[in-house]
This record gives C-alpha cells, structure tokens and sequence, in this order.
C-alpha cells in the first residue's frame, strides 16, 4: 500500500512540474525514505515541497510558528525515532493533539503514535526543515540527549598507559557510545560533511563542516576525550594503545535510515589526539545537471561532449568544489545498456548501479595508473579516472582517449586554462592534447540563500566602496542582489545547501591550435571567452543577481582564485 502511495505522489509531481520524469527511478526504497529522497530530486524549495505533499494527501498544512504555540509531547518517544520518521507531536491551547509530519505516507507510525499518545491525533503536513528545527530546539541539551548525567562524564577516569582495558570498556560503555551516536545524528541533521574533534587545555572542541563552514557545537566535558577518541578508533578498526603516531581508517555506521561510511584520520596534538572524520552517505542520490548550477550554455556544451565516443573531459577545482558529484552526475547520464563503464575512485563517493567501480588501494599496488593499464583491456567505451596525479596516469588517459574511449577525470587547479598547463607540465604531448580534449570544466561551490528568508537588496555606494572587488566584477550602487538574512530553517547563518559555479572551457579547432603551439593560461581564456565562455566569476554574478547567492559569497569563494 505504501509503494503505490509513493508512486501515486511521484507521478503527482510530475504532474505539477517539481519532478523531473526521468529521476523518479532513484526515489526507490522503504517507505519511510522516500519523502526525503524526492525532495533531495525535486526542483522545490522545502515549504513548497510541503505543499504538494498536504495538497496530495488532503491535509492541512501547518506552519512552525503554531507548532511552537503548542506544547511539545516529546517525553514519550525517542528524539532519534521522531528524527527518523520526521513528526512532532504537539498539544493545542485547546488540548487537542496533532501529529506535524514531513512523510504522512506511512499509517500504520501514525497508528502506533496515536496508541502511545493514548487517543488519535490530528495529522498536519509540516516541512522536514521545521520538524528537524523544532525537534533540536525542544529536545533538550546535549547532555540529556545522550542519556549521560554530568556525574556519568566526570567520573570517567583518565586511563594511563597501563590501563587500555579500562579505556576500551569506557570506550564501549552506553555514555561514550551514546556521545559518539549523536554525534553522528548531529552531522547528519546538519548536512555536515566532516566532523572535527579537537583537544585543547581543558576544553574539548567538536566542530561540523556546513556547507564549506565550520560550525561548533555543544561538545562533551574534556573528560571525555580519550574515551570518545577511543571509541571512534573502535569503530575505524584502529589501534587504540598508539596515540604517538597519525592513524587512518574506515567505518560504516548507521544513522536512522542512512547507511554512513566514516573516515577517520587522527593526529596527535599538544593535549591529546585529535581526529577528524569524513562523514559520506552510502548510495548518494545523484542530481540531474539542471540541480547542480549549470548556465543554459554551459550544460549544452557539456552534454554535447558527453555525447562524444572518444576523448577526454576533465573537471577541475581545488578538493571539495563538488568535482565528485559532477563526474557521478555525467556517469549516470551516460549509464545505459550500450556502453559499459569503468571506474578507478578514492574513495568511491557515489555507487552506481550497471557501473563497474574499482576503489584505489596503494598498499597493495593498485593505483589510479595500474587500474587504467588494466582498464584497456576489459573493452570499456568510458573510463573515469579519480584524478590525474601523476604523469603515468595522465599518459595512459590520453593513450586510452586515442584509442576510441570517452575518458572522464579531474585536476587540481583553479581555472579551466591551467589544467591545460597543469597536463603539459606532467610531460603530455601538446599535439595529442589538442587532438583528445573536449571540454575542461572548472567550478566552485558557493553556499545558496535560505529559500525561507532570502531576499533581494540594492547594493548602497557605501557597500561598493568598501571593497574595490566589487566594481571590479561589474557591481554598480543600486544593484540587486541575493542578501543573507538567518531564520530558524538555516541555524540563522542566512544559507542552505551549496551550489556550483562554473566556467566550460570547450575546446574547439582555435583552441586546439592554441594548445598545439603551447600559448598561455591567458591567451587561451581570452580565445574561449571570444566564443562564448564566461569565467566562473562572471558565472557567479550571474548567480547573485538571480538571488540564488551573494555577492560576499561570490568574493570569498570564487574571486580570490
């Protein structure tokens, strides 16, 4: 029953225009996930999400500002449970009860809520945002949340260097765990993307990576330290007695209906180990080109040479400009029956079904170069490569772009000309470049506005003068442009979520010339920008004048490149 509600609700939205037809196939799953997954795929902001979904359901739809009139009804479930299936329970000033859910998809959690709330509730259609919100606001300290009274995280002993099993059970008892537990939730809520613990004299700091950001949170009394360290060694399969040398690893964890995989490096400080973990989620939803920030002739371009049987894209952009992401969603666009592709990845971020993936493992020899020898002889017609690090790799993936094979990659450099360099510099052939490249896209991530409390603004003379960056990209007094302003659904920061800024070098019969002959970085952009590129700051105001970001944004990410 609740397979054919999902599948109703999906073609509903295609209905009204906040899907894409084509992106229904990834919703698949449990019941419980599939909101949250069609909301990650639709065009829709999360309050319009809310919308079609109480318009679809025949539901009244119910703000945050009536929740928090209400009374919370926490006390008898889980934080974590009601998290997971996104309800708040609430009493009116009547003393009426009501469910506020983000998934009213599932009957039989209503049902069971309403036997433990003891009568049936009045169901409400809320976003995930505010349930998400309101459950962090109302559900108490840290602390509370893990179970762990200010006696249980005091009493802890230090644990010296003889005394590893006293440490491994601190480690492994119900306070330390249920630390590390909500910690993960905390991440996971917060869309984090690394989760940092660091030890300093008598304070212990946990910050999160938002949206490019750190961000601290509540953190656990520094009596906790070697325990919460020891036990996210557990986990990664570390060696909890060595504290004198960095250590890497893995873990996969579970959070509500996500599936983590964690990676754990540590590093000893001047007042403990401290470790960092990246946090990525296990079978992401890919995005469709038209969500990841391309202009109309930047995603032409793009999908023109994608649709090529031979040569060489690459993406460029320093770590965590979203390369990944672009190359997974070209790969899923490319995954048909027809072509059979491989790919050599560290780590592998996006799995993808019909696409063979091979994770890099050095310790045992195969690298990005070994996987690509073998990779031509398994009769692939596309080959993604991770990154080009080396000269051996960057030569097989020419070799194997003459050879008749559509090959996807990424470098670290900061515009679409200097890869070209970049690849010279690493002994490639300019006449064999010239021939095999398509296109190289460099990009950014810049933090979009809050869809709940953006707003247009005119830039004052005053703005404009304080920094000499905004004449210099084209801003003018009076101008409007995107403005942060900060509400509960953003943690009041004015952002939510990244999207990308781009510039698509595409390399046509002046451009190969120019790469044929070696010219330069610059004489090559200004050739490309003759025939239609515009660079990614040029992209970016574009970007703030739409009011999907700001122009301080624009500035911090992209124009100090």
């Amino acid at each position: 029953m609740a397979v054919s509600i999902q599948q109703r609700f999906e073609d509903y939205l295609v209905e009204k225009g906040l899907l894409p037809a084509g992106l229904v196939s990834h919703a698949s799953g449990r019941a419980k996930q599939n909101y949250r997954q069609l909301l990650e795929l639709t065009a829709a902001d999360p309050a319009a999400f809310a919308d079609a979904v109480a318009s679809f359901h025949k539901l009244p739809r119910v703000s945050s500002s009536t929740i928090k009139a209400g009374k919370p009804l926490l006390d008898r479930f889980s934080v974590r449970f009601l998290r997971e299936y996104a309800v708040f329970p609430y009493e009116d000033g009547k003393g009426d009860l009501h469910l506020a859910v983000a998934d009213p998809s599932d009957p039989a959690t209503m049902r069971m809520m309403d036997l433990t709330l003891g009568q049936e509730a009045k169901r409400e259609v809320a976003t995930f945002n505010d349930v998400e919100t309101l459950l962090r606001d109302a559900g108490g300290g840290e602390a509370e949340q893990n179970g762990t009274s200010a006696d249980e995280i005091t009493d802890l002993p230090k644990g010296g260097d003889d005394d590893l099993d006293i440490l491994r059970d601190m480690a492994s008892g119900a306070p330390v765990v249920r630390a590390v537990n909500e910690l993960f939730e905390r991440a996971v809520e917060m869309r984090a993307t690394d989760i940092h613990i660091e030890p300093f004299r008598g304070m212990l700091q946990v910050r999160l990576r938002v949206d490019g950001l750190l961000r601290n949170i509540p953190s656990p009394p520094p009596t906790m330290q070697r325990a919460l360290i020891s036990r996210v060694k557990i986990l990664a399969g570390l060696n909890i007695a060595e504290r004198r040398l960095p250590q890497d690893g893995r873990a996969r964890v579970k959070v509500g209906h996500l599936d983590l995989d964690i990676r754990v490096a540590t590093m000893p400080t001047a007042h403990g180990e401290a470790a960092i973990l990246r946090v990525l989620e296990r079978n992401q939803r890919l995005l469709d080109f038209s969500r990841l920030g391309f202009s109309d002739r930047d995603r032409q371009v793009l999908t023109s040479h994608l649709d090529s049987p031979h040569g060489m894209i690459i993406v460029t952009g320093p770590t965590g400009s979203g390369k990944t992401t672009t190359l997974a969603s070209a790969l899923s666009r490319l995954n048909q029956p027809v072509r059979k592709i491989l790919t050599i990845e560290d780590p592998i971020e996006y799995e993808i079904q019909g696409v063979n993936q091979t994770q890099v493992k050095p310790a045992i020899g195969l690298t990005f170069a070994t996987a690509m020898r073998s990779f031509l002889r398994q009769d692939p017609d596309v080959i993604m490569v991770g990154e080009m690090r080396d000269p051996e790799t960057a030569k097989i993936g020419i070799q194997a772009s003459l050879t008749g094979h559509l090959v996807l990659t990424t470098l670290h450099t900061n515009t679409a000309a200097s890869a070209i360099t970049r690849l010279l510099d690493m002994g490639v052939e300019s006449f064999l470049l010239a021939s095999v490249l398509r296109c190289i896209v460099a990009q950014r991530l810049v933090r979009v506005l809050c869809a709940d409390c953006r707003r247009m603004a005119p830039l004052s003379k005053q703005t404009i003068n304080s920094d000499a960056r905004y004449s210099a990209i084209g801003f003018k007094p009076g101008d409007l442009v995107g403005e942060a302003v900060g509400c509960d659904r953003c943690a009041n920061v004015g952002y939510r979520g990244r999207f990308g800024a781009f510039e698509i070098l595409e390399v046509n019969e002046e451009i190969a010339r120019l790469i044929g002959t070696m010219k330069g970085d610059a004489e090559i952009e200004r050739k490309a920008r003759e025939h239609g590129m515009s660079t990614m700051i040029e992209d970016g105001v574009a970007k703030c004048r739409a009011g999907i970001t700001t122009v301080e944004e624009i500035l911090r990410v992209v124009a100090s490149r």
